[in-house]
């Protein structure tokens, strides 16, 4: 039952919460894009209409499964998520000509970022842990080659 996947007893905090939740809902959005895909596919097309659709199935369920690891704590969880709002800003970017669609897609990009960014969801996800645990030895080090070179 202690599964990566079993109920913590910490909450996250509400910026991590939101993006977690932004995440979900792009991994849920790409699961559907996926199943237009293989409902659409034609037979001129079956071998790119079926990769396009496995490709964004999988890295939908991904993102969901990297959405709920994230609002549960795992640091592992940060990579996908992060780079998916940074590639959700360079295709706004790339769409800047359809306004609506173009600040909708910068928009959640951008918010889902902050909240991961956030100072609180950093210390949630145990960068201030990591931080202070790797910190240690090397200030040690650190102090005995600066009183070694003083000499």
């Amino acid at each position: 039952m202690s599964g990566s996947l079993a109920p913590s007893s910490h909450r996250p905090p509400a910026p991590l919460t939101v993006a977690a939740s932004l995440a979900a809902v792009e991994g849920v959005v790409l699961v559907l894009l996926a199943v237009l895909e293989a409902v659409e596919i034609s037979t001129d097309r079956l071998g790119f209409g079926a990769s396009t659709a496995f490709f964004f199935g999988a890295y939908g369920v991904l993102l969901v499964v990297a959405a709920i690891s994230l609002w549960r704590g795992a640091a592992w969880s940060r990579g996908p998520v992060l780079i998916t709002q940074l590639i959700l800003l360079g295709l706004a970017w790339s769409l800047r000509e359809e306004v609506a669609v173009a600040l909708a897609l910068a928009a959640v990009g951008g918010v889902a970022l902050a909240g991961m960014l956030h100072p609180a969801s950093i210390a949630a996800l145990g960068g201030a842990r990591d931080a202070g645990a790797e910190g240690d030895p090397g200030d040690e080090a650190d102090a005995g080659q600066a009183s070694g070179s003083s000499d």
